[in-house]
């Protein structure tokens, strides 16, 4: 089945990567900044769950969950955390 994620925002692909690597690479994972989207085989690896390049048919709706959770909880905090510190600094 084809991807059909996109974002909101036209253009906004490399400022999302960018935030990926860099919240990935805080939480301890090595994060190569040119392939940000490869951080998910690290975190699956540490999960335990048999995620691998290509075709993972066979893999469950939950397993697949706990990577995307972990690393998409981890971009919603800071995105958070960033929104919280800007509104601060307008009153």
């Amino acid at each position: 089945m084809a991807r059909r994620r996109k974002l909101a925002v036209p253009g906004a692909e490399q400022g999302v990567s960018r935030l990926k690597a860099e919240v990935m690479r805080r939480e301890g994972y090595p994060v190569n900044p040119e392939r940000p989207d490869d951080v998910k085989y690290e975190v699956a690896e540490e999960m335990g769950v048999p995620l691998k390049p290509g075709y993972n048919g066979k893999l469950s709706t939950e397993d697949a969950g706990k990577v995307g959770g972990k690393i998409g909880g981890s971009m919603v905090r800071e995105m958070i955390r960033i929104a919280q510190e800007k509104l601060s600094k307008r009153t």
